[in-house]
């Protein structure tokens, strides 16, 4: 296991490092001069390159990215170009809401996905499979933003029954905070739960299928015992797989319903940072993209071990 953790450490550190090579290189591409939108358009071109100077612009890139990553492993990622706010304070402001929205939607998806995908699997051919087969399809094939304009429209504008955008802290005033969460957290928990009762689906049709399963039936176990005791287990894997890939994308920052429901997570930040030529703020934002879905691609490996045991650390099977 430690080797395992070690060697898995290693490679996050060089995938880590390639990716803030990419992003480095993709926003100093972009056009946009981070002196004029300091200082605007009337200053001069004396003030101008006075600031470039100071804030090492002129340099050539390979020392700009030596000095970017240098502060990056100590926790600095710069500072904001519009109000000059330090990019981690930024973050630290933005990632609870991104896992606030993340943790609803996630469950809200499971909640939706492991009955529906169980049903489906266990009464294949019924009306019950065919109704799941069809909702997995609608719930991919409905774009977020869509679904998160319909959702406002029924629910915020028609019913009134639930707000329709905006972000309150948990820790001001937890059941508002909820309350607006609920809509964009299902707008991305739709889609997600589609997804994952389609892979449940097909995983647990696959095991059903399996000797050990006839050898339960033969037994005499009930069917309630057969599925929840030995396949929907073996099952997981394909499931825990999309999940955490999902699950990674979400902290990443789910910026169509972000956008749309106005809430202040990573996703709006990286929208607002880029229309607004705030490189410091989107390098910091897409590299803790990068380290949400390494992270939990990390975790994801381990609980595969913890689901079947045949599984080898080193990425093998049995």
């Amino acid at each position: 296991m430690l080797k395992f953790i070690l060697r898995r450490v290693g490679l996050m550190g060089a995938i880590l490092f390639l990716v803030s090579v990419i992003i480095f290189s993709l926003v100093n591409v972009l056009p946009g001069d981070p002196a004029t939108l300091i200082l605007g358009q009337e200053a001069t071109p004396e003030a101008l390159e006075s600031l470039r100077e100071e804030m090492g612009l002129n340099q050539p890139l390979i020392i700009q990215y030596f000095e970017w990553v240098t502060g990056v492993l100590q926790g600095d990622f710069g500072h904001s170009i519009r109000d000059n706010t330090p990019v981690t304070t930024i973050l630290v402001q933005k990632i609870p809401v991104t896992l606030q929205l993340t943790i609803m939607s996630f469950f809200i998806a499971i909640m939706i996905a492991v009955p529906v995908g169980i049903i489906s699997a266990t009464r294949k051919g019924t009306l019950w499979d065919y109704s799941s087969t069809l909702f997995a399809l609608s719930g991919v094939s409905i774009p977020p933003f869509f679904l998160g304009i319909l959702l406002i429209f029924v629910f915020a504008v028609t019913l009134g029954w639930l707000p329709p955008s905006g972000y309150v802290p948990l820790s001001e005033d937890f059941t508002r905070s909820l309350m607006l969460m609920i809509l964009p957290a299902i707008t991305i928990g739709i889609r997600l739960s589609a997804e994952l009762t389609r892979m449940l689906r097909s995983s647990l049709l696959e095991v059903l299928q399996a000797d050990f399963i006839r050898t339960g039936y033969a037994k005499g176990l009930l069917e309630r015992g057969v599925v929840f005791g030995h396949a929907f287990r073996n099952a997981l894997i394909p499931v825990i797989t999309v999940s955490g890939l999902q699950m990674a994308t979400f902290l990443g920052g789910a910026v169509i319903t972000e956008t749309i429901f106005a809430v202040p997570g990573i996703g709006q930040l990286v929208v607002t940072s880029i229309l607004t030529r705030d490189f410091p703020v989107v390098q910091g934002a897409v590299m803790f993209m990068a380290f949400a879905v390494i992270l939990i691609n990390f975790m994801v490996d381990i609980l595969y071990t913890v689901l079947d045991p045949r599984i080898k650390l080193a990425g093998g099977t049995k």
